[in-house]
């Protein structure tokens, strides 16, 4: 196993899953088995990220583009929600969950599973997974700007922090790192705003066979790098000696 620095564990992570179709598709199997598979990696990564110690999880799980798919596989994805989405993995690692995304286009049935889910773990504390369903970063972006016209708000008192209050995510801290599964080097309408500084990994495990060594191998790269914010390296070993 990968030794990791506990004192460096990013306090966010987001992961685009990729590859479950693929990983079915290899197998022989339909597109919605790769599916199920995948939700049994979320468990595992989600119990291994909080005994690191891993505060924000958030998972790319059903994009605003994910509508287009065949209308059998979107209904199977919405029954997956249903069947798979329970309480135990969030209670018994006192998880929160929540959700970024326009959840109104949610059949009814799904939108309560994930709003009860919400309630009942609002109190949990040792990390929060967010699952982004039926999001889109133009989406969001979009949504953020009509906000901010209904408000009134002057033009020139428009900040980045006040675009960063009108998002979604306005609940959490920016990534540390993005990780992406499945062999695509592209960061597909997912957290525009938020990965600007983000670091950016890219593995080609699909997303059913991501496994906790995955994880640790994503954790020791971003560790092993020098995060600068537009700084020298110069500046930055400065402020770390501070």
């Amino acid at each position: 196993m990968i030794e990791l620095d506990r004192n460096r564990i990013p306090t966010h992570i987001a992961i685009t899953m990729d590859g479950n179709g693929r990983w079915a598709k290899a197998k022989g199997l339909p597109r919605l088995a790769g599916h199920a598979e995948g939700v049994e990696t979320v468990r595992r990564i989600t119990a291994e990220c909080v005994r690191l110690g891993v505060k924000y999880l958030t998972l790319y799980t059903f994009s605003m583009e994910n509508w287009n798919r065949p209308k059998e596989e979107v209904a199977g994805l919405m029954q997956l929600i249903l069947d798979k989405v329970e309480d135990e993995i969030f209670m018994k690692n006192d998880v929160r969950f929540r959700t970024i995304g326009d959840i109104n286009r949610l059949p009814e049935a799904a939108r309560e599973c994930v709003l009860g889910l919400s309630e009942r773990t609002r109190n949990n504390k040792k990390m929060t997974v967010i699952v982004a369903l039926s999001y889109s970063s133009r989406w969001e972006l979009t949504k953020a700007m009509q906000d901010i016209a209904r408000e009134g708000i002057a033009p020139e008192d428009i900040t980045e922090d006040v675009i960063s209050q009108h998002l979604e995510t306005n609940f959490m801290p920016d990534p540390d790192l993005l990780i992406r599964t499945g062999g695509e080097f592209r960061i597909s309408n997912y957290l525009l705003w938020q990965v600007a500084y983000s670091e950016l990994y890219f593995c080609d495990t699909f997303w059913p066979d991501f496994n906790e060594e995955e994880l640790h191998k994503a954790i020791a790269d971003f560790q092993g790098r020098e995060r600068r914010y537009g700084k020298t390296s110069e500046q930055v070993t400065a402020e770390n000696k501070e």
